[in-house]
């Protein structure tokens, strides 16, 4: 029977220690943090791109926005990273990226399915709410922001995309906050995964209700530098994340054989 993970209460500050600590060993290995960044930065322009491409100036936002919906699992390697400095085991290329692609047969691909799929329904409702607000009037990008700032309509369009937005990114955050370590450091299923931390938020509101707002923090400034600080936010705040899950999670007990 699988042992379910048993969780620790912190301190509301422990997400600046976090970040602090993720700061930390983004500096001793970078080379391994850049490399992800750069990947997730890419796929953001790529979106992007593909948003313009496409004349949908009003997903632009929500896509840039909902695109840190899937931050976790690109970080995958960068968890790897801390939990070696933290051992002390050695790094490589090698075993990091091998580590990042046995994940494929492993449930880490099925968290990275849920967050796909969580990041192509926001996508979907916020054309459904412009749809409700604009109809199928096509905007140039000009006249969209002026109907934003000027109109009732595009008023209420900000209000409801971002209070829904925000009340979607509370229910991923909290299935996901520390699964996606979770499941790198154990054998273990997704399912549980996702009930644990769930049940870390439930018992640490407060801490990881700063801990959410300080990631939404970072990736706000680094979309507006047009996803280049991508490159450095997400290894910072992937290193950060496998340590918040360090902090929450309880060690798992020894038998009293091993311990002797």
């Amino acid at each position: 029977m699988m042992d379910i993970p048993q969780l620790r209460q912190i301190a509301p500050g422990a997400g600046l220690q976090c970040l602090m600590l993720g700061l930390r060993d983004f500096r001793h290995a970078p080379k391994y943090g850049l490399l992800f960044g750069a990947v997730y930065a890419f796929g953001g322009w790529l979106v992007i791109g593909l948003i313009f491409w496409l004349s949908l100036p009003y997903l632009a936002y929500p896509a840039a926005m909902g695109f840190a919906l899937i931050a976790p699992f690109t970080a995958a390697g960068v968890y790897e990273v801390s939990r070696r400095l933290e051992t002390g085991e050695p790094l490589s290329w090698n075993v990091v990226l091998g580590t990042v692609w046995r994940q494929k047969s492993r449930d880490m691909g099925w968290m990275a399915l849920i967050t796909g799929f969580a990041f192509f329904i926001w996508i979907d409702y916020a054309a459904i709410v412009f749809l409700l607000f604009f109809t199928l009037n096509e905007l140039q990008i000009g006249a969209f922001i002026e109907a934003l700032t000027t109109t009732r309509d595009g008023l209420y369009f900000i209000l409801i995309g971002n209070v829904s937005g925000a009340i979607l990114a509370t229910v991923v955050f909290s299935v996901t906050v520390i699964s996606f370590p979770l499941l790198m450091d154990r054998e273990i299923d997704f399912a549980t995964a996702m009930t644990t931390s769930v049940r870390a938020v439930a018992a640490n509101p407060l801490p990881m209700a700063l801990w959410a707002a300080l990631i939404a923090l970072c990736i706000l400034v680094s979309i507006m530098t047009v996803f280049v600080g991508l490159i450095v936010v997400l290894p910072v705040l992937g290193h950060a994340t496998w340590h918040m899950y360090r902090k929450v999670v309880a060690d798992i007990p020894q038998p009293e054989a091993e311990r002797l």
